[in-house]
């Protein structure tokens, strides 16, 4: 499937076939023609000598500087190689094509004013599977200056820029969105995960389900609680947690009975996040914008991506507590006066029995780690040193995507976890009848993992359950349960 990049339209599901699926990409029709029209803006404001900042002035505090006519290529150049200052490891690859996207649909956007050749550059880079070596760290995400150097240096090597060019290169922030956009893909397959997750763990507590009674959704009418409230009944038809009698408390822990409200509400931050994501794919990034309609270019601040920025710390705000929530409730799993089964859930109570109890210092472990990766950095507050007191303003844009990305990849590892505990509960428990679709998930767990007895030691490596939640077939589990329909009411 073909990609088509119009500077309107691309979304987190396009962005995921090219960056991680290789699929190719094309410009739409009139893209090269808008691109054009905004081209001959830059050329008329050259031959006027109009003052713009960036392409005749200098950047920064050398703006009251500026370039010779005629030396506008040589100082697109300059900006290019004066813009590597990154460190660190390399991106990964799907991060990199992620941002190659988001710069050429930018650019498709007609509101910069490159020539269409770097746009073709960028479809050719693409799908020849070009590997630009791009760097990590070094951005403060008011434009991702230093990232955006390493690919514009790496890709642009043999192309003769032109004024206003090398600044259109860096001056964006296609980093850092794009690094976005893979990270809330996969917090957004995290979240369908732990609703599976979820269900396992209310049968192997043997919990209460009228925490799930249909009212629910309309007495606290969230769109996040609705959702997961019909993901968790739709998960557990045909659980015997639906028989009279089934349930061993009237009340279950807060992890338990308020998983609804909690997960419920990383699925409103995550509704969020993707709408503001969805927009900055779309919007305008550099500075200063060719308003072709008007035959000239403005300065304007289209590189401070705040909303963005501030909507993915709130997604981590969200995902933390639903995280530590997951670990409690596999913690509870092991505590004998809590779930009513052996200490660890061992085979048998005693010394040298199995069981799981040792997990529970790295669960502590893991989910300390995803807390402190929630705190905010939008609000981070810049010197007002460099360029003579201008560049006063940071979003940190990069580093809420990046620590978006750590906390899911710890998340995955806590589902794990959660996993192995209520497989164990209900292999120790046997319920009568697991749901359909929670029963799929216990049997994915056992072909990966066996059951943790006085012959079978705790497994030491837990990473075939955390690839079994990066496949994405507990969200399989789960859309295959929503499409049958939900469990009917206790």
């Amino acid at each position: 499937m073909t990609v088509v990049v119009d500077g309107e339209s691309l979304t987190v599901e396009r962005v995921l076939a090219v960056a991680r699926g290789g699929e190719p990409v094309a410009l739409a029709d009139g893209v090269v023609e808008r691109m054009a029209r905004a081209r001959e803006v830059v050329e008329r404001v050259l031959a006027r000598d109009d003052a713009v900042y960036g392409m005749t002035t200098g950047l920064g505090a050398s703006k009251r500087h500026r370039v010779e006519s005629g030396a506008g290529a040589a100082f697109s150049h300059e900006l290019v190689a004066s813009h590597r200052v990154g460190h660190g490891p390399p991106a990964g690859e799907d991060v990199v094509r992620a941002c190659m996207l988001r710069l050429l649909n930018g650019f498709a956007k007609g509101t910069v004013g490159v020539r269409p050749l770097l746009a073709q550059r960028l479809v050719e880079a693409l799908n020849g599977g070009l590997r630009p070596h791009v760097r990590l760290l070094g951005s403060a995400g008011m434009a991702d200056l230093a990232p955006m150097g390493d690919l514009a240096a790496e890709l642009f090597a043999e192309t003769a820029l032109e004024a206003k060019e090398g600044l259109a290169l860096v001056n964006n922030n296609s980093f850092s969105t794009g690094f976005a956009t893979l990270a809330v893909a996969d917090a957004t397959r995290l979240l369908d995960s732990m609703t599976l997750s979820a269900a396992l763990d209310l049968e192997a507590f043997a919990a209460n389900l009228t925490i799930l009674h249909p009212l629910v959704a309309e007495i606290r009418p969230y769109g996040g609680v609705r959702a997961e409230l019909h993901g968790l009944r739709a998960a557990l038809a045909g659980s015997y947690l639906w028989r009279d009698g089934a349930a061993r408390n009237l009340q279950d822990p807060l992890s338990y009975r308020s998983v609804v409200q909690i997960q419920g509400a990383a699925r409103d931050a995550l509704a969020f996040v993707r709408g503001q994501l969805t927009t900055e794919l779309n919007a305008h990034q550099d500075n200063p914008v060719v308003v072709a309609a008007e035959h000239r270019i403005v300065s304007a601040g289209c590189y401070d991506v705040l909303p963005l920025a501030a909507a993915l710390d709130l997604m981590r705000i969200a995902l933390a507590p639903a995280l530590t929530a997951s670990t409690e409730r596999a913690l509870k799993l092991l505590q004998p006066p809590l779930s009513g089964l052996p200490g660890g859930l061992a085979a048998e109570e005693g010394l040298h029995q199995g069981g799981l109890g040792a997990i529970s210092w790295s669960a502590h472990a893991l989910t300390a780690e995803a807390r402190l990766l929630a705190a905010p950095v939008s609000f981070e507050l810049a010197t007002t040193t460099p360029e003579e007191g201008i560049a006063d303003r940071i979003t940190m844009a990069p580093l809420a995507a990046r620590r978006l990305a750590e906390q899911v990849g710890l998340g995955e590892r806590l589902l794990a976890i959660g996993l192995l505990c209520s497989s164990q509960a209900i292999d120790l428990r046997r319920p009568p009848a697991l749901a359909g679709a929670t029963a799929a998930v216990h049997a994915l767990v056992r072909e990966r993992i066996a059951f943790a007895g006085p012959d079978a030691p705790y497994p030491a490596d837990l990473d075939p359950l955390v690839e079994l939640v990066r496949s994405g077939a507990l969200v399989d589990a789960l859309r295959t349960a929503e499409s049958q329909g939900e469990a009917p009411t206790a």
